[in-house]
């Protein structure tokens, strides 16, 4: 297997976390280049009769003004650690655009953790990890939280 760009999704969760250090191990053992990336949830808030327009951009602007913070530590942490590392933060379906930013930079694999989002945003939004799976033209690794178990129904 011969790995030149991967693509490392976070949500900034402990999953994600988790998932951030075999990213770096695989980038750092191919001499890969890294992709950090985070998907702003595009929210769709017009049901809200209350909220203008101009609330919505700044409420999205200020979303990926965290978003950048947030990356631009995680992004510091990385990089003494890889070959190259690229940060991206995008509005959209994360599922979707981690799909196509995995075709746009030709990944050669995803690294994804698999907790994540829980509760109510996980039955509303499914799970990220799952659709990236089962729906990437380039391999996945996902990534479970150590200490996690997995209840049997």
């Amino acid at each position: 297997m011969q790995l030149k760009t991967i693509l490392y999704p976070t949500d900034f969760s402990n999953g994600a976390r988790a998932a951030m250090d075999h990213a770096v191990s695989l980038a750092r053992d191919y001499n890969a280049s890294l992709i950090l990336l985070y998907v702003v949830q595009n929210m769709i808030m017009t049901d809200w009769d209350n909220l203008s327009p101009h609330y919505e951009a700044d409420f999205m602007e200020d979303l990926q003004r965290n978003a950048w913070d947030e990356m631009d530590k995680w992004g510091a942490e990385v990089a003494p650690k890889v070959k190259d590392v690229e940060k991206m933060v995008v509005i959209g379906v994360p599922f979707a655009e981690i799909i196509r930013t995995a075709r746009e930079k030709n990944a050669d694999l995803i690294v994804i953790g698999t907790h994540g989002r829980t509760g109510v945003d996980h039955m509303l939004f499914g799970s990220t990890a799952e659709k990236v799976v089962r729906k990437s033209s380039c391999p996945v690794l996902s990534v479970r939280m150590t200490g996690k178990k997995f209840k049997m129904p």
